[in-house]
């Protein structure tokens, strides 16, 4: 049964009338307009105690004590406001209002400018009480503004505060619906939720590693990041002019030769003239769909031991909805990295000169390549082996169609395609996913492909 929307005015009047919620709304750059909206949906009085924004950067730095943080839009100056505004909140109402279950929201967002040439995002988040005089719980979230008008921005931004302030009262426990909550009223093609953290008492059940995933899932935003601690990160921001080497891949489980590839890769990467360990970034990526049980629900389970096994061999770790290459390093491009080096196998190129893999797009093959080969990128060809003649084969195997030669030749002569040299050559026939099931058949024969380390944790998991 589809679930009843409820209209923005309603949610902020169930709040004002139904709810012991009572707290303050801190709102910079882009006007208040999740205050206004309990303001004119009537019984404001029931539930905002106090109203600021402090719209002068040097107000905003005086108000938070601010002035060596940097960014005004930022995760970092968020935290400052809600600090503050809780702190100021319980402080002054405790005593008078005894009854009531206190919150701080707040938003720092920089909305579309007079030329339209600035980047348009914003942080949302609420410090917020379930028990009274109980310790808070924070939830924060990064969003992307994509409509090309400023109302616009401010008319999303304040829907979306309304919605996050409701799901905080509502859906606490139920982080699947918290999220699909944050949608009500909005077309998804009007803003992203790039990045979205949870933490308090009552929400020390969330792992916010599964919070990302359906933001991924729910179409809120196509990337998410996790740090070799495992820790939500923002892709723009690990990514921003860096150097990036990427390897794409299932990791179910990590085997010998996967572990291969990433060590043969990175000797390569790090013999570009203009590397440094401070200014490169290497990650495993690995594509929704195969994160996906039968039923399309996250197997959260195989989803975590993954991520801790590539966290533990000291890797970090994306997760996109993308399934064609062409449509990562188009992403990738939006964040500014200087050099992008992708990592594929043999039997991965052959498919990129498949010409049925872009049927969808009106300039079919060129089109995609025009974005798959910007002038910044190389592709890394690890080896495989042939199942019939043992032979190792590399690039120089691959035999695209009559027509698509000097395409591939062009590509080759100019180094954007450069193999990778294994010696694993006695284990390369030996697929992943067949140890996968030598796991599942509990035939001890997995353990020969798998490094000692995800082993261990391949038995504590089962």
């Amino acid at each position: 049964m589809q679930k009843e929307i409820i209209p923005t005015n309603r949610k902020a009047l169930k709040i004002n009338i139904d709810t012991p919620f009572y707290g303050s709304f801190a709102e910079i750059g882009g006007g208040q307009e999740t205050a206004r909206h309990f303001f004119l949906s009537g019984g404001a009085s029931g539930t905002v105690a106090k109203t600021i924004s402090a719209y002068d950067k040097s107000f905003s730095d005086l108000q938070y004590n601010c002035e060596n943080l940097g960014r005004y839009v930022s995760e970092s100056r968020l935290e400052k406001m809600l600090d503050r505004e809780y702190n100021e909140v319980t402080k002054l109402l405790s005593d008078s209002k005894p009854d009531s279950l206190f919150f701080a929201f707040a938003n720092t967002v920089e909305i579309l400018n007079y030329n339209k040439s600035n980047y348009s995002h914003g942080w949302l988040g609420i410090r917020y009480q379930l028990e009274e005089g109980g310790e808070p719980n924070t939830v924060i979230l990064h969003v992307k503004l994509l409509e090309n008008d400023a109302k616009l921005q401010q008319s999303t931004i304040g829907v979306l505060g309304v919605n996050l302030i409701y799901a905080a009262i509502h859906h606490s426990n139920s982080p699947n619906e918290f999220i699909r909550s944050l949608t009500d009223n909005l077309s998804i093609d009007r803003y992203r939720i790039t990045m979205m953290r949870m933490r308090g008492p009552q929400l020390q059940y969330v792992d916010n590693r599964l919070l990302g995933v359906q933001l991924v899932k729910n179409h809120l935003t196509r990337s998410i990041m996790f740090d070799k601690n495992g820790d939500v990160q923002m892709p723009s921001d690990m990514l921003y002019r860096k150097n990036v080497l990427a390897f794409r891949g299932n990791f179910k489980p990590i085997t010998y030769v996967a572990q291969d590839i990433i060590r043969t890769s990175k000797e390569l990467f790090e013999k570009d003239e203009d590397y440094r360990d401070n200014n490169s970034l290497f990650f495993c990526e690995m594509s929704l769909n195969n994160l996906l049980s039968e039923k399309g629900e996250v197997d959260e389970r195989d989803f975590l031991t993954r991520i801790d096994m590539l966290n533990a061999i000291g890797q970090n770790v994306m997760v996109t909805d993308f399934g064609k290459y062409y449509e990562m390093v188009d992403l990738f491009s939006q964040f500014k990295i200087n050099k992008l080096r992708l990592v594929i196998g043999v039997p991965g190129l052959e498919s990129l000169f498949d010409e049925k893999y872009y049927s969808d797009l009106k300039g079919g093959i060129l089109e995609a390549f025009g974005k798959l080969f910007p002038s910044n990128l190389k592709l890394y060809i690890y080896p495989t082996i042939n199942s019939g003649s043992n032979d190792l084969l590399t690039s120089r195997s691959v035999k695209p169609e009559k027509k698509l030669e000097g395409l591939f030749k062009y590509l080759k002569d100019n180094n954007f395609i450069l193999d990778l040299k294994s010696n694993m050559k006695a284990q390369l026939h030996v697929k992943s996913r067949e140890v996968n099931k030598m796991i599942e058949d509990n035939n001890h024969d997995w353990e020969k492909y798998v490094p000692s380390k995800v082993a261990e944790m391949i038995k504590k998991a089962y």
